[in-house]
């Protein structure tokens, strides 16, 4: 066999070359990407970090009561953020916050519109197929070795490699939504001189709505289990402490920045979950 190892295809070598010609001949493209991503992940922090800890308690309970109107699902946000409070991790959550939150801009501003572009032209969507299979499958240590080569550390090269693992995901579930809008619904609109515009805004996105608040709870999801990934290329946030842990071989502060990413991942759940009732 080694005849089919010494003429092995140079699959890492074209890789490397594409990167570095990428890099030599877009480089002010990348930099107007770093600009722009520090621009609204600096914005969102600021936001949050402003008020007072217990103001943005008040006003993630707030939203939770015109989302889900329910009590129950308010106190348990409630005593989760306390808890977080409390064990004195509210900066590093307020900065998962942040990469969780910027990915959900990018990602939903970037996957809704190609979802609907994808249901409406099914041949797009075949060819898109395999490239979001890649995305998904692909490990996520991967995405970091470009994001480090074209934006260095930091932020920028975590939301990055973020934003690729997770687009799959609401361009899948927007795809289904639209796609799945009954027949009959899209034949009345037609039939009454609807255009396409007003099938879009007030048929299929109406229709497909709960696929589409799917696909963003699991951007958020997903943006959650990337955090502690992120720290490996210099991003803040509850990931910083795991590695910390991981480094220390300290059980006590795993398990408390674990716990807390947890309990960030169950808030942000119940928040946005809708239920068919």
């Amino acid at each position: 066999m080694d005849w089919l190892t010494d003429n092995k295809i140079p699959v890492g070598k074209l890789a490397k070359s594409g990167f570095d010609w990428l890099q030599d001949n877009f480089e002010f493209v990348f930099d107007w990407l770093a600009w722009l991503m520090e621009s609204l992940i600096d914005g969102i922090l600021a936001v949050l970090e402003w008020p007072h800890p217990l103001i943005i308690i008040a006003v993630f309970v707030a939203l939770t009561w015109v989302l889900q109107r329910s009590w129950k699902t308010c106190l348990f946000v409630a005593i989760g953020f306390l808890f977080i409070l409390n064990q004195d991790y509210w900066d590093e959550t307020l900065e998962s916050l942040t990469l969780v939150l910027s990915s959900c801009v990018v990602c939903m501003g970037v996957g809704v519109p190609i979802g609907i572009y994808a249901a409406h032209r099914p041949k797009f969507y075949r060819y898109l197929t395999p490239v979001l299979d890649l995305m998904q499958t692909l490990p996520a240590f991967v995405y970091l070795i470009p994001a480090i080569v074209f934006f260095g550390i930091g932020m920028v090269p975590g939301l990055l490699a973020t934003v690729i693992f997770v687009l799959p995901a609401p361009i899948r579930l927007t795809h289904l939504g639209i796609s799945s809008t009954p027949q009959a619904l899209l034949e009345a609109a037609r039939a009454f001189g609807a255009t396409n515009r007003q099938v879009l805004w007030k048929v299929e996105l109406p229709s497909a709505l709960p696929q589409i608040m799917a696909g963003l709870n699991q951007t958020i999801m997903l943006s959650l289990s990337m955090v502690v990934v992120a720290a490996l290329v210099g991003a803040n946030g509850l990931g910083v402490p795991v590695m910390r842990a991981l480094g220390q071989v300290r059980t006590d502060l795993g398990f408390e920045s674990g716990l807390v990413i947890v309990v960030v991942a169950i808030i942000l759940d119940r928040m946005l979950r809708m239920e068919r009732k």
